[in-house]
């Protein structure tokens, strides 16, 4: 494991591997931190240079900004800290939304982009099953009942729809239980910061893309994810849209060797140019 950093403006990562080839950089979802990629972690960085880290609000990078602040901002000043002037962007979920914002902002920044599954930044539609978790969750956050918020995000992100809790290894699901407390109580801490939005929102600037993009989604997942993943693909016809009807809203953790697979093939077959 390798050693955990800050940078200047509190966003805490880890940086790793071999090679001299384009880095790795590995954006977490909003039902995690930076040890979702656990699983891949010791894979990627004997062959590739990997940077992975925590959104502020999430994981290890809990300190109030001291301004105005965004993920995608915090994301591209970490890059600039680290020196690293093009990556391979991965993100799943709330990250795969800041890493689209990442890449609308840099343009010139970004080898690829994997978003596994979309989401953040990139969801249009407030579908049914959408609201009904956010009302869940409100619900339990009102009542100060943190159990159930995380179990809001369990059953809602974690088992997905037309699955039982018994479908998804109990190992999953306690680990994105650790990250989701973790993340309930570092919110707190910026209750009263000002995030600045992404304007115009990503979704309206995804023609503005020129870098490959591949989508995977999960035949578990929410409707609005299925929503986001078809818009994608309609506004960007080159881009290569992968489907695993077996996971939901967390492909590489269900399908770890597998997903390490994705992408390492989908990095290659990117090389610096």
């Amino acid at each position: 494991m390798s050693a955990t950093r800050h940078t200047p403006q509190g966003i805490a990562y880890e940086r790793a591997g071999r090679g001299n080839g384009v880095p790795i950089v590995l954006i977490h979802a909003g039902v995690a931190d930076r040890t979702m990629w656990d699983a891949q972690w010791d894979a990627l960085t004997a062959g590739f240079d990997v940077v992975r880290l925590d959104l502020r609000g999430f994981g290890e990078s809990g300190r109030p900004p001291g301004a105005r602040w965004s993920a995608a901002e915090d994301v591209l000043s970490a890059l600039d800290h680290l020196g690293i002037t093009r990556c391979h962007l991965v993100g799943g979920s709330l990250g795969a939304g800041v890493a689209a914002e990442v890449a609308l902002s840099e343009p010139e920044l970004a080898q690829s982009l994997l978003l596994c599954p979309p989401g953040g930044a990139l969801l249009a539609e407030s579908t049914e099953d959408l609201q009904n978790f956010f009302e869940a969750e409100r619900s339990a956050l009102a009542a100060r009942d943190l159990d159930a918020a995380v179990e809001a995000n369990i059953t809602t992100w974690v088992v997905g729809r037309d699955r039982d809790p018994s479908d998804v290894p109990s190992g999953i699901q306690d680990h994105v239980r650790r990250m989701q407390r973790r993340a309930f109580e570092v919110a707190e801490s910026l209750r009263d910061t000002d995030e600045a939005e992404f304007t115009p929102p990503a979704l309206e600037r995804l023609p503005d893309l020129t870098t490959p993009v591949l989508v995977l989604v999960g035949g578990h997942d929410l409707d609005t994810i299925q929503d986001s993943a078809e818009r994608i693909c309609r506004a960007l016809p080159g881009v290569r849209r992968v489907d695993w009807p077996d996971v939901a809203h967390l492909p590489s953790m269900e399908r770890p060797g597998d997903f390490l697979t994705l992408l390492t093939e989908w990095v290659t077959q990117h090389p610096s140019r």
